[in-house]
């Protein structure tokens, strides 16, 4: 058991390196001309995806350039399945990935984020960010993630933070789902209704990720 960890740990931490290698290697300047792709979603403030779940499209500017590189890496393997974003994914290069999010990470920097006060969980759901694990990858205000390969959450669209960790519990479908053992391992500790609310509390935090307004002509 402990053998198989280490080898486990290992290999996801040459993976986590491999991902920040890229992401240090972009160019934010060369991303911002590659993100016409993005923008049609990511641009718009408030624009929801009806297919293949109906969710508010994720805030990624703010958003770590290494995870950003990650999760399209991600979704051109087919680890993460959504159509749109495979397709997506499937005609970047690793240096366009490594551009784009460069260009997200900087973008969150020029954003005015609303600020939120932080609030405390209800006892109910601080039992269930202690069963989660989540502040100890996260971090503890779930804004600055213990590795740049993961997630910001704090203050991200509470209905898409559900999606998202419900994916994680779903097998076999091919539209729906990802494929990450240690999220799949937590995400299917608990019930539907426990991820929302979950997400909900998550979504209510302060944090530093938002949609910028793009210019569809540029």
């Amino acid at each position: 058991m402990i053998k198989t960890l280490s080898t486990t740990v290992l290999a996801l931490t040459l993976v986590a390196g491999t991902t920040l290698a890229h992401a240090q290697g972009g160019n934010a300047d060369a991303g911002e001309k590659k993100a016409a792709q993005c923008i049609g979603c990511h641009g718009i403030p408030g624009y929801q995806s009806s297919f293949p779940e109906i969710h508010k499209v994720p805030m990624i500017a703010g958003q770590n350039a290494a995870f950003i590189v990650a999760s399209l890496n991600a979704y051109k393997k087919g680890d993460r399945k959504h159509p749109t974003m495979r397709g997506i994914a499937g005609s970047l290069s690793d240096q366009d990935m490594a551009d784009l999010g460069a260009f997200y990470e900087r973008q969150g920097a020029e954003a005015s984020v609303k600020s939120v006060a932080a609030r405390e969980p209800s006892a109910e759901v601080a039992a269930l960010l202690t069963k989660g694990g989540c502040a100890s990858c996260h971090g503890a205000d779930y804004n600055k993630p213990i590795d740049p390969s993961y997630p910001k959450i704090a203050g991200q669209h509470a209905d898409y933070l559900y999606v998202a960790l419900k994916s994680y519990q779903t097998e076999g479908n091919p539209q729906v789902g990802r494929n990450n053992a240690i999220m799949a391992g937590i995400a299917k500790q608990f019930t539907h209704a426990e991820l929302k609310a979950l997400a909900r509390y998550l979504g209510s935090q302060p944090g530093s990720l938002a949609t910028v307004s793009q210019s569809r002509w540029r």
